[in-house]
């Protein structure tokens, strides 16, 4: 299985190929369109405010476009990660408004929790609860008693269609974590970071037939 994990200078890049190379897979990190074009498997991954990612990305020559006839017309599994998943959305309302992809509609807004004592960026490990089953979370350990991932973001994506929701985590409330529709997933949390469920997220994600 051959991935390619695209490099526009946002995310923790050695740390995903590892995970993914550790699940069998092999890896491209890459910023060329025709390299990602050829994957059978795209990763997005994404650190920092998302106005300044989905700038970066844009500015690689032919890499929207290569992203698009991948996923879109041919059908290639997409992963996003952190910001990459938030990229998923129609627009993030961070610093502005700033146009996503739109392959999941809805926003990427600020999480407000409920308590006053949790602090803003969400940083640290949580369980994942289930809203419907998916691919992705097969035999995961689910729930308050589950396996742990782990978070560090300011920003969650608020889903116009209940239907594209996977899983939630809670801090002080739902904060969205998988998101999926169709041949395209996202997953708020670094998978990369988070130990056993991390990997085995990442091998369900080669696994995905979509």
């Amino acid at each position: 299985m051959r991935v390619a994990i695209i490099d526009y200078g946002a995310g923790n890049l050695r740390s995903a190929a590892k995970a993914f190379e550790l699940a069998g897979a092999t890896v491209d990190v890459t910023s060329d369109p025709a390299t990602v074009a050829k994957a059978e498997r795209i990763v997005l991954p994404g650190d920092g405010a998302f106005a300044d990612c989905r700038t970066s990305l844009s500015a690689l020559p032919g890499m929207d476009e290569a992203i698009e006839r991948a996923v879109k017309t041919r059908g290639v599994p997409f992963l996003g990660i952190c910001v990459g998943m938030q990229l998923l959305a129609s627009e993030g309302h961070e610093f502005g408004i700033t146009k996503g992809f739109g392959w999941l509609p809805g926003r990427v807004d600020r999480i407000r929790p409920a308590s006053a004592v949790l602090k803003v960026p969400h940083m640290g490990w949580n369980t994942l609860n289930a809203v419907r089953p998916h691919p992705l979370t097969r035999d995961l350990e689910l729930g308050p008693q589950g396996l742990h991932a782990y978070f560090l973001h300011g920003y969650h994506m608020v889903l116009d269609d209940p239907r594209d929701l996977v899983a939630t985590a809670d801090y002080g409330g739902p904060v969205t974590a998988i998101v999926a529709r169709g041949n395209v997933a996202g997953v708020q949390f670094h998978p990369e970071k988070s130990q056993r469920l991390g990997l085995k997220l990442v091998s369900n994600f080669l696994d995905w037939r979509p």
